[in-house]
């Protein structure tokens, strides 16, 4: 007798049998790839700003680190998160095999492109990166809906607005400037997939691991703060965006560190101080009100606008893709979830990381060496990352438990 519609079916993993286990499954490539592209990405940045080599002279240097970040490393674990969670949302079977390598190859001529915009041009090179968001978009969204997961649309509504701010960002580059608020569109948008994403997983795998260890004081479930403190974010990193020195961003960053302070206190992340690749989700997510925080001083002028981003970007937004790009590649191949010594390391150094950059601000006579010491926990980070995850990532075919 076939089985019911109505009855769950767990989503196959690794769909692609035969060829290289590297594009058996979303998160593989893009997982690796983003890591190795953090590495180089920075370590070209730390070399051309000493001098020793010249960095996409006409789309500028300034703005392909930024972009790169952003758009480069950022975009490759997103998409390896999504194409690895999309399935999980709606049922349905993940891309793999050629289709996956294809969409790879495409994220790969982009970080090509862009390194030879001096040759090909600043239009042509734009041209070819500005492909890739909106091709995963397309992708995403046809699954989304096809699974008819409309709850599951706000999200991709992330992957649009990343999609615009890159558009956005290169028109800007072209034409020879920089685009701040391009930058900070792309970041709030980031910021906010951590807000959505970040309130469906951490009360989960805390309530979960919690069960496990024979605890009852879980987590306060999603309820309508959570729907208040998500609308407050997205109206401050908003009002951030188009009018990041307003007094009502002040306000609004304010209410929205508050908010969020309280969300993170409701998921008991104390409780997971155990278990190191559970507790870094909750270290990470708080850098969300301290991000709230700084927006507000900010705004009214206290620090600048450069040190928000820092907390943002890589407190707020890679602590986090660092710790599910961690969780996954030990739970999508069937390993335990738990953090080595390496993990632990990789997870202090991006902290560290997140920390000591705005204190350039706080110390200016030190910032050459802050800035140097920010540059290397962030290689050393995603060094220690690819050391040891690059094997199970790139070679080991194994079937999750």
């Amino acid at each position: 007798m076939p089985p019911s519609p109505s009855v769950s079916r767990p989503v196959p993993r690794g769909l692609a049998r035969t060829g290289p286990v590297l594009f058996s499954y979303g998160f593989r490539p893009f997982f690796l790839g983003g890591a190795l592209w953090a590495i180089a990405a920075m370590s070209l940045w730390i070399a051309a700003i000493a001098g020793h080599l010249t960095l996409a002279q006409e789309y500028g240097a300034a703005n392909w680190h930024a972009h790169e970040m952003l758009f480069g490393f950022a975009s490759a674990v997103l998409a390896g998160f999504l194409l690895t969670a999309v399935p999980n949302w709606t049922g349905r079977l993940p891309v793999s095999g050629w289709p996956l390598a294809g969409l790879f190859a495409l994220w790969c001529a982009g970080r090509i492109a862009l390194l030879a915009s001096d040759a090909i041009g600043v239009p042509v090179a734009a041209a070819i990166d500005a492909l890739f968001l909106p091709v995963l978009l397309a992708i995403c969204t046809r699954e989304v809906v096809a699974g008819r997961k409309w709850k599951d649309l706000k999200v991709l509504g992330g992957l649009l607005a990343l999609s615009l701010a890159n558009a956005l960002y290169h028109v800007a580059a072209i034409d020879g400037g920089h685009d701040h608020m391009a930058i900070r569109l792309a970041v709030s948008a980031y910021v906010v997939l951590v807000m959505i994403v970040g309130g469906r997983i951490l009360p989960s795998f805390t309530r979960n691991w919690l069960n496990k260890v024979g605890r009852t004081d879980f987590p306060v479930p999603y309820n309508r703060f959570d729907m208040a403190a998500i609308l407050a974010g997205t109206a401050a990193l908003g009002a951030w965006a188009i009018w990041p020195e307003h007094p009502a961003t002040a306000f609004a960053g304010l209410a929205a560190a508050a908010l969020h302070c309280i969300r993170l206190h409701r998921w008991r992340g104390w409780t997971t101080a155990r278990e190191p690749i559970l507790v870094i989700l909750h270290i990470a997510y708080c850098f969300v009100p301290l991000g709230f925080l700084s927006i507000a001083l900010s705004a009214s002028g206290y620090i600048e606008e450069r040190s928000v981003l820092h907390l943002l970007s890589v407190g707020a937004i890679a602590c986090m893709m660092l710790a599910v790009m961690t969780r996954a590649s030990l739970g999508h191949t069937g390993r335990a979830l738990t953090a080595s010594k390496l993990t632990i390391a990789s997870y202090a150094a991006l902290i560290l990381c997140a920390l000591v950059r705005p204190l350039a601000e706080v110390l200016p006579d030190m910032a050459p060496a802050l800035y140097a010491a920010s540059g290397l926990l962030w290689i050393a980070a995603f060094g220690l990352y690819g050391l040891e995850y690059a094997p199970i990532l790139a070679r080991k075919r194994r079937t999750p438990v």
